[in-house]
């Protein structure tokens, strides 16, 4: 079963504060780990807010709003796509994930696929 990982932004990396050398190669090593054993499908990080917009459509209108937006910890900081046998397995690598990074919060879903749909 593939599952998606979302975590979401900090005050300080919405501010662009880049993590410490330390804690980027122990995120790699992570990465590469999850990645050599095939847990890891894909992943990847986000720019913040400030370099992104919005769309919202309501009624038909379509409203683009550039960033940055106000609240930072509803906003995803990257992503990760796992291969995992059960839901316990991805809520397992997301708790390894978000000790490691110190994320207050990580989201763990089911990626659907065609057969959930016939």
């Amino acid at each position: 079963m593939r599952f998606m990982v979302m975590h979401y932004q900090t005050q300080a990396m919405e501010d662009g504060v880049r993590p410490s050398p330390e804690l980027q190669a122990a995120i790699g090593q992570y990465m590469q780990e999850a990645s050599m054993s095939g847990v890891l499908l894909s992943g990847e990080g986000v720019a913040p807010s400030s370099e992104g917009a919005r769309v919202e459509v309501a009624g038909g209108n379509v409203r683009v709003i550039d960033g940055p937006f106000a609240e930072a910890k509803e906003l995803i900081a990257g992503f990760a796509i796992l291969d995992v046998r059960s839901l316990e397995e991805a809520v397992e690598h997301a708790r390894k994930f978000a000790l490691l990074v110190g994320s207050d919060r990580v989201d763990v879903r089911r990626v659907l696929e065609v057969s959930d749909f016939e």
